[in-house]
C-alpha cells in the first residue's frame, strides 16, 4: 500500500481496502524506520493520528472531502504550522511555534489530508543540497537502493560506504526524501531557483512549480518574494495535479495570486495524440569570443544526462511531434542576475529576524546594536549571513544603479526570452533539470554554497525569474543506478497543459521504482508496479 500512488490510496481507502488510521500508523512506523535519513525536523505524530481518526469517520459516514482525504503528507519547515514548531532548520527559529497555518497547509487540511511531519532543508532555504541546516544533512534514500547498491558492487568506488551517501538536492531534500522513502504519499516544498525540482531530479520523483501567482505563498516563511512559489513533491504527475487541484486560487492574504476564475480541479486528460504538439529545445551555442557554451549545452552537464535529453526529444518526434530549437539568450547571465536580486531579496527579509518578536534572542544586555548583531550572529550560519551582507553590498546608494536595478532589466530580458520561444509556435520547452546524477555528500561540500547553487540551479534559476511553470519528471537511472531528471518548461497559467504533456511523456518512460528491501515491510506492494512494461530511454 505504501508504495502505491496517491490516486490509488484514495481508492483503497474510499473502497475500505485501508482505513486512515491504518495507513497513518504505517507510515509512521517508516518514518521511524527511516530516521537516519534525516528527513524530518518535527514528527507531528499525535497531530496526524487525530486527524486520521476524524477522516476515518467521516469515511464511515459516507461524507468523505476528496481525493485527499486520509491521505499522508508531508510540509517543508518554512511554511507555517499552526501549534507545531517551525524553524527553517536555523537556531533562529528554533522554538518558534506559529499561531496560524500557511494558505497551503490550510487547504491540504481542510481537505482531510494528514501531516506526518515537517521536513527538513537548507537553513531558511538557502541551499542546493539539504546540507546546511542545523539539524544536520539530509540523505537520499537512493543511497540505499538496490539499483544502486549493486552498481557500488560492480564498480566500488568508496573505501568508507557509511560517509559515503547521497545528497538529495535542495533546498527541499527532506521532502523529497519522505515522498521518495514512502513515509507519505506527497509532500511541499518550496521552490525559489529551482529547490523543488533540483532534489526532485535526484530523488526520482516527479517536482512542480506552479505558475507564481498561482499557489498561495501567505505562511510561506519568504526567501526571496518575488521568485518563492510553494512547490508540489509526488511519484507521479497526476498526483501533483490533484494536489494542485487543492492548493490553487486566490488568497486574499496574498496580493500576487491572480483573482480570476480557476478551473478545478485540475483532472489531467489522457493525451493519445502529441502530433499536434511543438517542443521547443534551447539551442546550443558556442561563443568564440569567450571560449564558452552559452545557453543550456553546458561544459558541466554531464553526457548521461546531455544523451537522455537529446533521446527525449527524438521520443516526441518519433510520435508525430515538432521539435525545434528555441533561443534563450540571455540564460548565460541568469545566475549573476539572480544572485543579486536574490541576495538583496534576502537582505531585506531577513532584517525581520532581530530578537525582538521572536525566535532566538541572546543574553546581552550592553546595548539594543549590541543585541542585534549577537542575535543575528548566534542565530544565523555562514551562507545566510553571507547572502545578508551580499545583499546589503548590491542595495547601497552607491550600488543600487549598477547591480539591483541591472540585475531587474536582465531579468526582463530573461522573461522575454521566454514569451519570444512560446510565440514561436512553441507549446513546451524541454531542457534538463540538474547537471548530473546525486552526488556523494563528501564531494557535494568540497564546494562553497555559491559555488554549488550557481551549479545545481543552472537550468531552473531563470524560470523562477519568468514566474513560469515548470516540472522534472525522472526519465531513467544513470550508469550508478541513480536517477535523472528532465525539466519541462510551460507558459504561465498553463500549468494543466504543462503537466498533461509530462504525462503523457512520463507513461512513455515508466521510471523504476525505488527498491527498499531493508526498509520495506510490504515490498511487494511496492514493486507491483516495476512489472509495466516500459520504452527505456536507455537503449
Amino acid at each position: 500500500m505504501l508504495g502505491r500512488s496517491l490516486r490509488e490510496v484514495s481508492a483503497a481507502l474510499k473502497q475500505g481496502q485501508i482505513t486512515p488510521t491504518e495507513l497513518c500508523q504505517k507510515c509512521l512506523s517508516l518514518i521511524k524506520k527511516t530516521k537516519f535519513l534525516n528527513a524530518y525536523i518535527t514528527v507531528s505524530e499525535e497531530v496526524a493520528l487525530k486527524q486520521a481518526e476524524e477522516s476515518e469517520k467521516r469515511y464511515k459516514n459516507g461524507q468523505s472531502l476528496g481525493d485527499l482525504d486520509g491521505i499522508p503528507i508531508a510540509v517543508k519547515d518554512n511554511f507555517s504550522t499552526s501549534g507545531i514548531e517551525t524553524t527553517c532548520a536555523s537556531n533562529m527559529l528554533k522554538g518558534y511555534i506559529p499561531p496560524y497555518n500557511a494558505t497551503v497547509v490550510q487547504k491540504l487540511l481542510d481537505q482531510g489530508a494528514l501531516l506526518m511531519g515537517k521536513t527538513n532543508l537548507d537553513e531558511f532555504a538557502m541551499g542546493s543540497g539539504s546540507t546546511d541546516g542545523v539539524f544536520g544533512p539530509v540523505k537520499n534514500p537512493w543511497s540505499y537502493s538496490k539499483q544502486y547498491r549493486e552498481k557500488r558492487k560492480q564498480n566500488p568506488h568508496s573505501e568508507n560506504e557509511d560517509s559515503d551517501w547521497l545528497i538529495t538536492g535542495g533546498s527541499s531534500g527532506g521532502s523529497a526524501a519522505a515522498v521518495s522513502a514512502f513515509t507519505c504519499y506527497a509532500a511541499l516544498g518550496s521552490d525559489t531557483g529551482g529547490s523543488t525540482r533540483n532534489p526532485a531530479a535526484h530523488c526520482g520523483l516527479v517536482g512542480f512549480k506552479p505558475s507564481y501567482g498561482l499557489v498561495s505563498r501567505h505562511g510561506l516563511i519568504p526567501l526571496v518574494n518575488s521568485m518563492d512559489v510553494p512547490g508540489i513533491l509526488t511519484r507521479c504527475v497526476d498526483d501533483a495535479a490533484i494536489v494542485l487541484g487543492a492548493l490553487a486560487g486566490p488568497d486574499p492574504r496574498d496580493s500576487t495570486t491572480v483573482h480570476e476564475p480557476i478551473n478545478k480541479p485540475f483532472m489531467l486528460p489522457s493525451l493519445a495524440d502529441v502530433s499536434k504538439l511543438c517542443i521547443g529545445i534551447p539551442k546550443f551555442q558556442f561563443c568564440i569570443l569567450t571560449f564558452c557554451y552559452k545557453e543550456y549545452l553546458v561544459p558541466e552537464l554531464s553526457s548521461e544526462v546531455q544523451s537522455l535529453w537529446s533521446k527525449a526529444a527524438d521520443l516526441f518526434e518519433s510520435e508525430g511531434a515538432k521539435v525545434i530549437e528555441v533561443s534563450l539568450p540571455h540564460t548565460s547571465y541568469s545566475i549573476v542576475c539572480y544572485h543579486v536580486l536574490c541576495t538583496s531579496e534576502v537582505a531585506s527579509n531577513m532584517a525581520r529576524f532581530d530578537g525582538l518578536q521572536y525566535g532566538h534572542r541572546c543574553d546581552i544586555d550592553v546595548s539594543t546594536e549590541a543585541m542585534y548583531a549577537a542575535t543575528r550572529r548566534e542565530g544565523f550560519n555562514d551562507v545566510v549571513r553571507g547572502r545578508i551582507l551580499s545583499g546589503n553590498f548590491f542595495l547601497l546608494k552607491e550600488n543600487y544603479e549598477n547591480y539591483f536595478v541591472k540585475a531587474q532589466k536582465v531579468r526582463r530580458l530573461i522573461a522575454n526570452d521566454f514569451v519570444n520561444a512560446f510565440n514561436s509556435g512553441v507549446d513546451v520547452l524541454l531542457t534538463p533539470t540538474t547537471l548530473s546524477e546525486a552526488v556523494p555528500y563528501l564531494e557535494f561540500i568540497k564546494e562553497d554554497n555559491r559555488t554549488r547553487s550557481a551549479q545545481d540551479d543552472i537550468f531552473t534559476q531563470a524560470v523562477n525569474m519568468a514566474g513560469l511553470p515548470a516540472v522534472s519528471i525522472p526519465v531513467a537511472l544513470s550508469n550508478q543506478g541513480l536517477p535523472i531528471g528532465l525539466q519541462f518548461i510551460g507558459r504561465a497559467f498553463c500549468d494543466q497543459q504543462l503537466l498533461t504533456v509530462a504525462k503523457w511523456f512520463e507513461k512513455q518512460v515508466q521510471f523504476p521504482v525505488i527498491q527498499l528491501q531493508e526498509l520495506m515491510d510490504d515490498c511487494s506492494a511496492v514493486l507491483e508496479n516495476e512489472k509495466l512494461a516500459s520504452v527505456s530511454l536507455k537503449q
